[in-house]
């Protein structure tokens, strides 16, 4: 069976190690996980209550539509019901966006190190990615605008950037759209949005007003703490948003992730509660690595991309043997490795293990 051309080389993306899989490869029996930017807290309460609620419906299929998790979507960030879309995490939208629009030899812009899911959509389209080198870790906006071609269709802005951490503020974001041809679609990722206390950073739900090219990824996963259930939505104009969904497979969240996107999104309290510790485990760790003479990059999402000064696979796999995992392995950027930002007692572990990895002043953490 021959399989499409451009798929045979095509890298299998590769999550954080798993937990169990560490403790069994390692016979280790505490292992803390610090590499897939999940909530170190968990989800609410109220999380737990409505899936429990949904139990006696697990035979029946979900809501196609997620008609009352859009009207709460909708009312919480302030568009209409027919500006939202949910998908199987917002990956599952970025999959949606490239099946929709790409035909092969078409041309997409992204930064050179970002998530890497929007290439290999892109790449099993048959687009072709012009990746935009990041400038002090940051999109280079002005580079990126360079680039467009009339073959150009669509922008990526990963915003925080995964793997950076960086921002894009308001007025730079704001300034950059209006200055895209406006055939050209511009996708702001924001996978990490309830996490940024930057007062600069953008309102970008207010540019869906004036422009119809404009469309915003968010995710259930980082904060709210559900990434198990995958869930994630997308918004946009109401055009844009019907095409989308002539793509979207049926059924494609189910009753528990629906239930459980609600119940998140309602309790803000808990929301502020994350987002504050996160803040705190930020300064934190950044205080410590500044000690032990180690650069980061500023950190605007709930993970902090650090230069370790060796080839990260290697300290990546001796922190392993101390039962931490890390991420490893960008290609920009191979001496760095991304951390989560864990509770305060995760934290002192990775710190601990990192000093002794390094080689660095085992003081009191």
């Amino acid at each position: 069976m021959q399989p499409k051309s451009n798929i045979i080389n095509l890298p299998v993306y590769q999550p954080g190690k798993p937990i169990e899989e560490v403790k069994r490869e390692l016979g280790l029996s505490e292992v803390v996980k610090l590499a897939s930017n999940e909530n170190p807290y968990g989800s609410s309460p109220a999380v737990h209550r409505a899936i429990q609620s949904e139990l006696e419906n697990i035979s029946i299929y979900p809501d196609g539509s997620a008609a009352d998790l859009t009207a709460d979507v909708a009312r919480h960030v302030g568009v209409n019901r027919d500006q939202v879309i949910f998908g199987c995490g917002s990956d599952e939208i970025i999959a949606l966006i490239t099946r929709a629009f790409f035909l092969p030899g078409d041309e997409t812009i992204m930064a050179d190190q970002t998530f890497s899911v929007y290439k290999s959509n892109a790449d099993i389209e048959g687009a072709v990615s012009i990746e935009v080198p990041l400038k002090d870790g940051t999109h280079d906006l002005e580079a990126m605008l360079a680039a467009i071609t009339d073959r150009t269709k669509v922008i990526w802005i990963c915003n925080p950037n995964n793997p950076t951490g960086t921002i894009v503020n308001e007025a730079e974001l704001s300034s950059f759209v209006s200055r895209v041809p406006k055939h050209v679609m511009v996708v702001i990722d924001e996978a990490y949005v309830e996490y940024v206390t930057d007062p600069s950073f953008p309102d970008s739900v207010r540019l869906l007003q004036d422009n119809e090219n404009v469309v915003i990824l968010r995710t259930f996963s980082k904060i709210y703490g559900l990434a198990s259930l995958r869930i994630g939505y997308g918004l946009a104009s109401a055009s844009v948003i019907s095409l989308i969904n002539k793509v979207r497979e049926p059924f494609n969240t189910s009753r528990f992730g629906q239930a459980a996107a609600r119940a998140a999104i309602a309790d803000q309290d808990y929301v502020r509660d994350c987002r504050e510790k996160n803040a705190k485990g930020i300064v934190f760790l950044q205080e410590e690595f500044r000690a032990m003479g180690l650069f980061s990059f500023p950190a605007h999402g709930n993970f902090i991309m650090v230069d370790v000064g060796r080839a990260s696979r290697e300290v990546f796999d001796e922190l392993l043997q101390k039962g931490v995992i890390v991420r490893p392995g960008f290609s920009k950027y191979p001496e760095y490795i991304r951390v989560t930002v864990g509770s305060e007692e995760q934290n002192r572990v990775f710190l601990s293990a990192l000093k002794q990895v390094l080689g660095a002043e085992t003081a009191q953490v």
